[in-house]
């Protein structure tokens, strides 16, 4: 896996590619260093890839129990530690689920996606910080 980022302009602003897609991502730094609001932030960026590495499956084992799925929403909120690096310490998921599901199977859907088959959660899981979910069947 390779992804390449390419500067657009002389302040903070990049855009990122991967071979697997046409689609690129705008980055863009904090004001304090130049930053334009033209871009998600790194940090933002690994809570991104948390919460679709984990919906990705949650989704795909729903469908599987034959979870009748109208949509899914999905926060997620990272706490960070003051000293720097300022990494997370804490991040909590949120799914919030419509449509015909038994909250019995979307939990157990959750706890497998997130803690089993996501492995952005077992990257930062394995350097310390702390992930929890819920989920809610609206």
């Amino acid at each position: 896996m390779k992804v390449e980022l390419n500067r657009v302009n002389n302040a903070s602003h990049y855009e990122a590619s991967a071979a697997s897609s046409s689609v690129k991502v705008n980055i863009d730094g904090p004001e304090s260093i130049g930053g334009e609001g033209k871009g998600v932030r790194p940090m933002e960026l690994v809570l991104i890839a948390l919460g679709s590495c984990s919906v990705f499956d949650l989704n795909e084992i729903l469908k599987k129990q034959r979870q009748v799925i109208e949509d899914i929403k999905v926060e997620v909120e990272g706490k960070r530690r003051d000293e720097i690096p300022n990494i997370f310490t804490n991040i909590h998921i949120k799914f919030s689920l419509k449509g015909d599901i038994n909250l019995e199977k979307a939990n157990k859907a959750a706890e497998l996606a997130v803690k089993k088959y996501c492995s952005v959660h077992d990257m930062l899981a394995n350097g310390g910080v702390d992930i929890t979910y819920e989920i809610n069947v609206i």
